[in-house]
């Protein structure tokens, strides 16, 4: 078994959704200041950090779908390391719907099924193709209402995507997100990554 972490670096400034606030992080102390501030007894030095909960790699809980959901602290632990398979849909235009008829497709050339209780990444190029530019919070293809529901009926756990958002920019995505509030609740996670690549396809994977 192979685990495939899907972390993405948050530094300073990352870039994230818009209209959400900035990762800030920096040195709060140094090694220095802490000596000078102890008299030369011991040097500490300390940093921070201040994110909102949807910068890098994350999962939107069931509650940022609906108000009956669960939040995150109380998502599953065991949900977030589990079998997965990567689809390759780096043919599908930036700004353009995954359909069903995109995945039924993706998942046959991958030659390895959908595993039940697993998670499907479906790997756009996106990341690759426009982070950091601007073009990455706007021009990303993502699935539409039929392609999530084509996702639930599957039984996975979650399915992730290599952008900020599941579906592409607009009335599409809203609808998406209403779409897993009202899907299976073992579906209602969506894991937004750096990348993930088809070539490497495992049957494991760690989403975070």
């Amino acid at each position: 078994m192979k685990i495939v972490d899907l972390s993405r670096e948050l530094y300073h400034r990352t870039p994230i959704y818009p209209g959400h606030p900035p990762v800030m992080h920096g040195v709060r102390k140094t090694h220095e200041e802490s000596f000078a501030e102890s008299g030369n007894v011991h040097g500490l030095a300390s940093m921070f950090i201040s994110m909102v909960d949807h910068a890098g790699t994350h999962i939107d809980a069931p509650r940022h779908f609906g108000k009956t959901g669960i939040s995150i602290d109380q998502y599953p632990l065991e949900k977030c390391i589990v079998p997965g398979i990567c689809i390759d849909l780096r043919h599908v235009a930036p700004r353009a719907e995954i359909t069903p008829s995109d995945l039924e497709t993706a998942v046959k050339s991958a030659g390895v099924p959908v595993p039940k209780g697993g998670t499907v990444l479906l790997c756009t190029g996106h990341h690759e193709r426009t982070f950091p530019r601007k073009q990455y919070s706007t021009d990303n293809s993502g699935v539409n209402v039929a392609a999530t529901e084509w996702l639930a009926k599957q039984g996975i756990v979650h399915f992730g995507i290599d952008s900020m958002r599941p579906g592409p920019e607009g009335a599409v995505n809203a609808l998406v997100h209403q779409s897993l509030s009202s899907t299976s609740p073992t579906s209602r996670a969506c894991a937004i990554l750096k990348r993930c690549s088809p070539e490497a396809n495992s049957h494991s994977s760690v989403c975070r």
